[in-house]
């Protein structure tokens, strides 16, 4: 479904990307790793045109999307959703209201429209009950399943998640990580997750790729990084910062 094919990206004399090639089959959840500043995020932002590659190509679905026009990206960026590390939500508005917005806004509903589409997708995250409260009246899990739903609003084919579980408890992170899973399961939804969580690598994703200084190091199964004798992926997985990882 989604094909980067050796990306190069520098921000000034910074080289972020060196030649990184990755493939995301469809309905697969797929976790990138690695220590801060190897190019996690900047990789998955390169998929709906808000980083640019220096050198290299980005497939979708058999199509280039490399050098699209921003007005020729907005399909794209229908077909994908981007749940950050902060949930992002409106604290003036309910729950139902922070995810009736988008609904509004891209299929041009009424509001009791809009309202009743955005419970259905509270529904998926099993908060509809809670829809008339507020995001203050919640933890940081709770607020991440609300922003989970909201990225639902446009049907979308794939997700990127970034840091999906960082800064929440473990059993907030536990319930995410199964709201992930379900959602692949259910849904068909291709999942992309950076991440450095070891339970959540090891607990739902399929596939999981490694970057090092902007490369590509490993890609397979989580059961690979158990069985591997690369030292970098051993520190990582280790928490052992000394050696080569050492900065």
């Amino acid at each position: 479904m989604i094909e980067f094919i050796d990306i190069h990206k520098a921000f000034g004399s910074k080289q972020v990307l060196r030649g990184v090639s990755l493939e995301v089959k469809k309905g697969e959840i797929m976790f990138i790793i690695g220590s801060s500043g190897a190019g996690k995020s900047v990789l998955v932002k390169h998929l709906v045109g808000l980083i640019r590659p220096d050198a290299g190509r980005v497939i979708l679905d058999g199509v280039e999307v490399t050098n699209l026009t921003e007005e020729e990206y907005y399909p794209i960026r229908k077909r994908c959703a981007m749940v950050f590390q902060n949930s992002t939500l409106f604290d003036s508005m309910t729950l139902l209201d922070n995810v009736a917005l988008p609904i509004r806004k891209h299929f041009k509903l009424s509001l009791a429209e809009a309202r009743s589409e955005a419970k259905a997708k509270l529904a998926l995250v099993n908060m509809e009950q809670h829809a008339e409260r507020y995001p203050a009246d919640f933890g940081d899990g709770m607020r991440k399943k609300v922003a989970i739903a909201r990225a639902l609003t446009l049907n979308p084919d794939f997700v990127i998640f970034d840091e999906p579980t960082t800064g929440i408890d473990p059993i907030s992170a536990n319930i995410v990580d199964r709201l992930i899973r379900d959602l692949s399961d259910r849904l068909g939804v291709t999942s992309i997750v950076v991440s450095h969580d070891l339970r959540s690598i090891f607990g739902v994703a399929d596939r999981v790729a490694m970057l090092y200084k902007g490369q590509l190091v490993l890609d397979g199964p989580p059961s690979l990084y158990r069985e591997t004798d690369n030292a970098i992926v051993q520190q990582f997985i280790n928490g052992r910062p000394q050696g080569p990882m050492e900065v």
